[in-house]
């Protein structure tokens, strides 16, 4: 298990920096193909990197307000502070701040940039349906991602795939002008065109392959979660009971949204017809496994 774990860290590491270094070349490409200029390229650098560590800076701020959670109160919901006390000392983790999000489908979330300042989401739809047993399994899958990076590693991921999104943009609008330039002063295609060319097709496929990458991260660190969940709590019925509860649901969270579901620890987005839009897509866009594996999974420690 603590292989794994930290086989897990090591491999988001090096994703993140495939990441960052992806992001550069098509940035460095896209800025010498249009005409930038070395000085117009490292502002657009610099301002990159200051938009990215705000963001990761205060990421768990911003996932906290778009799932409209609020802080829970230590005597309205003094179970879900004594659990998740109990399990910290048990884990060896900071208890992370702990929030609701009044809504009645069950599940929970972990944010925050390390151990030190993390903060867990959990619907009032969770605590109303979960016995203790099985709301303590859930509280310690979500220590688990806190323990374990996984929410740093989501974080930048995310930074990631949103400034390459951003790229493909502005690439093409500045493609665009260069393009309208050359023709009018009767240069031609000057020695950057190819480069140009090359940083714009990477800008296309970008975000589907980072996004794709980013998927590969979150199914893994799910599975890694769940038997370091049964780790702390030593009782593995207890997760598994509230993984059946979770897949014989059919509630979707308000909040939930593409850009956080790879937070929760069921995907918060319609996934079965009738329960909501755009089931195909959500579908396809599924950051977790299924949660029949998962439990099979579970059921394999029994």
């Amino acid at each position: 298990m603590f292989e794994l774990v930290a086989r897990n860290r090591r491999r988001s590491a090096v994703l993140i920096a495939l990441f960052a270094l992806f992001t550069a070349f098509v940035l460095l490409a896209v800025g010498y193909g249009v005409g930038l200029g070395a000085w117009g390229i490292a502002v657009a650098l610099i301002g990159a990197a200051l938009l990215s560590g705000g963001t990761y800076w205060k990421s768990d701020a911003i996932a906290l307000r778009a799932s409209r959670a609020r802080p829970a109160d230590a005597t309205e919901f003094a179970r879900l502070h004594n659990l998740v006390e109990g399990l910290c000392i048990a884990s060896g983790v900071p208890k992370p701040r702990l929030y609701v999000i009044d809504d009645p489908a069950p599940n929970a979330f972990a944010t925050g940039r390390n151990p030190q300042h993390g903060a867990l989401a959990v619907t009032t739809g969770l605590l109303e349906r979960m016995n203790r047993v099985e709301l303590e399994g859930v509280l310690a899958h979500e220590l688990s991602h806190i323990k374990n990076y996984d929410i740093a590693v989501s974080t930048l991921a995310v930074m990631v795939v949103g400034a390459v999104t951003l790229l493909t943009d502005l690439s093409w609008r500045f493609h665009w002008m260069s393009g309208h330039r050359r023709r009018t002063d009767g240069s031609g295609p000057g020695p950057g065109a190819l480069l140009a060319l090359v940083g714009l097709v990477l800008v296309a496929v970008g975000p589907i392959a980072a996004r794709l990458m980013h998927f590969a991260v979150s199914r893994r660190r799910e599975s890694l979660a769940d038997f370091s969940a049964v780790e702390i709590t030593r009782y593995p019925p207890g997760l598994i009971s509230a993984l059946e509860k979770l897949a014989a649901d059919d509630t979707v969270v308000r909040s939930g949204s593409r850009a956080t579901a790879h937070l929760w620890i069921e995907d918060p987005m319609a996934q079965d017809f009738g329960t909501g839009n755009w089931v195909r897509l959500n579908r396809w866009f599924n950051t977790h496994p299924p949660l029949q594996e998962r439990i099979d999974a579970l059921r394999e420690l029994l």
